[in-house]
């Protein structure tokens, strides 16, 4: 084991080698088999899903072009767990099935060392690993190519494609053909995601936290002041700490909030990563931070980190005593193990939806001075589910706050104004919007809307009814 490990290790200096050395260290650190792969069987798997819908369409039109060719073609969940198979080659099929690589089982590196698919989860980006350059010698008579499958409109790892032939023979366009296939699961998740827009591709950021206006957060309610208690109460400890939450809840903001009241003289910079790609680029370029007296960083979203660079970043922590350092993530679960494994205390923010008493204050700090709300305005923000938390709230508030200084339910986005507002394709969004302009911006009667958008009064009411639309006319 640890002559091939070394005989890995020392493989040139380009870039496959050196993420493969990488991903058998952490194969070492977990304990992957060496010898045979005999994963946990997990039973029955989410084939209903968006994504695996998607992706099994895709690799359906892919094994149509591959006639004979013996490739297995696979998805998988973003834990490495088999959710489908395609492949005409029994000899394959039959060798695949001894090695456990099958819907159900999981194959991740944890359970199955270095692989194709393993390492494009843990790394984020289209990986190809051939014969004895997987860790379990059991698996070296394969080669496979896998990409990742990135959620296009939040960017979180849905899972990959996974593309296995025989290591004797080329893989030639393999890997082109897995990352093909994968961009193509992505746009076609966004084609049936009933009107979502596509997330724009992370540029990575690094900034400095400005102080916070005065009275701050200090006026929000019990669920965030008892985070926040949590957050302050660990820092002065000197424990790390990391905060999780939904998107847009406010981690990093609850993050600054107590760094500045428990390291009042401290910088607080914030790091947010770009594509995967970009990371080691982007993590050399504001390390160097790490290591100073009167700085305070929050790397946040790290469970988009790549599983080297967040490595790398926990060995970086480890050296310099002095490095104070605290990260957000989606949940306790996305935090990389390197990571988590230095963390003394992790935090939950509550979603906004869960925190109501908090939209008014919130909204009041997003408006610009002099802006108010009418009472129906404040009920419409006070009653909405906010999924996209308080980052959709500011959003809101301040388009409605710039067409007007007494902003109305007409200056409201319209799904604000009606109970369903998810799953509904781009027409319905479309006719949903035009109703609500007109009931509200307009201040029409659902008769005369009806009359306007050229629908009967009935549909009218349906509508009124099916998108649940608040009117008092």
């Amino acid at each position: 084991m640890s002559s091939r490990y070394e005989e890995v290790r020392a493989m040139g200096q380009s870039l496959a080698p050196a993420r493969i050395s990488a991903s058998w260290a952490r194969s070492e650190t977990y304990g992957a088999p060496t010898e045979a792969v005999d994963p946990a069987f997990t039973g029955a798997v989410d084939d209903g899903s968006l994504f695996a819908r998607c992706g099994g369409e895709v690799l359906a039109g892919l094994h149509e072009g591959l006639p004979g060719e013996p490739i297995s073609l696979m998805l998988t969940d973003a834990d490495g767990i088999v959710v489908s198979r395609l492949c005409d080659e029994r000899a394959l099929l039959d060798a695949l099935d001894r090695t456990y690589l099958a819907p159900g089982f999981a194959f991740g590196e944890r359970e199955a060392g270095t692989t194709g698919l393993g390492l494009a989860l843990a790394d984020r980006v289209p990986s190809l690993v051939r014969g004895d350059e997987h860790y379990c010698t059991g698996l070296w008579g394969y080669t496979c190519a896998a990409a990742p499958v990135l959620d296009p409109v939040d960017g979180s790892l849905l899972g990959s494609i996974n593309l296995t032939t025989w290591s004797q023979r080329s893989d030639g366009l393999l890997l082109a053909l897995a990352r093909t296939a994968a961009g193509q699961t992505s746009a076609l998740m966004l084609a049936h995601g009933r009107g979502a827009s596509p997330r724009r591709a992370p540029r990575g950021e690094v900034f400095r936290v400005a102080p916070q206006p005065v009275g701050g957060t200090a006026a929000l309610g019990p669920a965030w002041a008892a985070a926040l208690d949590e957050v302050r109460d660990a820092l002065r400890d000197g424990a790390r700490v990391g905060v999780v939450g939904e998107p847009g809840a406010g981690k990093s903001a609850l993050l600054a909030a107590a760094l500045r009241t428990v390291r009042p003289r401290h910088r607080v910079l914030h790091a947010r990563p770009p594509a995967a790609e970009d990371a080691v680029s982007w993590l050399s370029l504001w390390s160097p931070e790490l290591g100073k007296d009167d700085t305070a960083v929050i790397a946040g979203r790290v469970h988009e980190l790549p599983a080297p660079v967040a490595t790398r970043l926990a060995a970086l922590v480890r050296s310099l005593p002095r490095a104070s350092l605290s990260v957000t993530a989606g949940g306790v679960d996305g935090i990389p193990d390197a990571l988590s494994r230095l963390l003394d205390v992790v935090v939950e923010v509550p979603a906004l939806r869960h925190r109501p008493e908090d939209v008014p204050v919130l909204a009041a700090h997003f408006a610009r001075d002099g802006v108010t709300f009418t009472d129906a305005a404040a009920r419409a923000l006070r009653t909405y589910s906010w999924p996209g938390n308080v980052e959709q709230l500011r959003r809101a508030v301040r388009d409605a706050a710039a067409r007007s200084s007494l902003v109305d339910v007409r200056h409201l986005p319209p799904e604000l104004l009606a109970t369903r507002s998810g799953s509904l394709t781009r027409i319905e969004s479309l006719e949903r919007d035009e109703l609500v302009r007109c009931l509200t911006e307009h201040g029409m009667s659902v008769t005369r809307a009806a009359e306007t958008l050229g629908i009967s009064r009935a549909t009218a009411y349906r509508r009124v009814q099916r998108y649940g639309i608040t009117t008092s006319r």
